[in-house]
């Protein structure tokens, strides 16, 4: 999952009442699948080669949106985007893809919920906003949640490193998220969403080709690395936007809550990964600290 902040205008009121948590379930059950997936497909491709079948397919998915928005991006664009790629898709995408082949699912998961928390640390240290007190202790429950998760041996020798590169992913999805509405507002989000990820496609590109796997790459692995790109990236894009729209992002973003739970249903169901008790408590830390940083006065 990805933290996109871009303002989209919000359809009136009206929609089916059923549709709203639907599709909130639908696209929490997708983005906690692509944690499955990365655990699938990342042992066998390496984190370079999967985040860019990643990027390239997610891009494909969504390039009809950028070409029929092409004049909303001339060259001088461009720099900016190819940098907002780097730092909000694919430097993230090689870190959990990488924490993937260390640790279980749940980890890469909940440490991606730090991303919210993350945005309004970045928004301080960077762009001088200040954070109420509220938003101070979340961040400190946030951050005894990642020592939690940090600390549990009983999920493999791995799960430390792991859960310091989710936590540095979020942390970039934190910068991305400050970025994006400062530098690229009005633009279409779903050509802007293309725009990106092409960008970091082509940047992962070189780093791809040359760690491309050298042994033939399962089934498994490659109906894992393609649904990562297609269901996803692009069009989890396409439905979280589609969201925003109909009821705004202040509920969008509820879907943060449900991610790291399917995630971890979906490694439990699938995968045979146990849920440890360092996990659970340390989602419930992190959850409800994001939980309380959005609570409004």
């Amino acid at each position: 999952m990805k933290n996109p902040a871009v303002a989209v205008p919000v359809a009136p009121a009206g929609s089916a009442a059923w549709l709203t948590p639907v599709e909130l379930g639908l696209l929490a059950a997708i983005w906690g699948a692509s944690f499955l997936f990365q655990r699938i497909a990342a042992p066998e491709f390496g984190a370079a080669a999967l985040v860019e079948l990643r990027l390239g397919l997610g891009a494909a998915i969504l390039l009809p949106f950028l070409w029929a928005q092409r004049a909303s991006f001339p060259a001088a664009r461009w720099p900016r985007l190819v940098l907002v790629g780097a730092i909000n898709s694919a430097v993230p995408f090689v870190l959990f893809a990488w924490a993937a082949q260390r640790a279980p699912a749940g980890v890469g998961a909940i440490t991606n919920a730090m991303a919210v928390l993350c945005t309004a640390l970045v928004a301080w240290l960077f762009f001088r906003e200040r954070i109420p007190l509220r938003k101070w202790i979340a961040l400190a429950v946030g951050f005894v949640g990642v020592v939690v998760l940090a600390g549990d041996r009983t999920g493999g020798p791995g799960v430390p490193a792991a859960a310091a590169a989710g936590v540095g992913a979020a942390f970039l999805y934190g910068i991305g998220a400050n970025l994006v509405p400062r530098w690229f507002t009005g633009l279409p989000p779903l050509a802007l969403a293309a725009a990106t990820l092409g960008s970091a496609a082509l940047l992962t590109a070189p780093f791809a080709a040359a760690q491309w796997p050298a042994q033939p790459v399962s089934l498994a692995a490659w109906g894992s690395a393609i649904a990562l790109g297609v269901v996803c990236t692009g069009l989890a894009y396409a439905l979280y936007y589609r969201l925003i729209q109909r009821v705004g992002a202040a509920r969008a973003v509820t879907v943060t809550y449900l991610v790291p739970v399917a995630a971890v249903a979906w490694a439990w169901a699938l995968l045979g990964e146990p849920l440890t008790l360092a996990m659970a408590i340390s989602c419930a830390l992190i959850l409800g600290s994001v939980a309380l940083s959005q609570r409004s006065r």
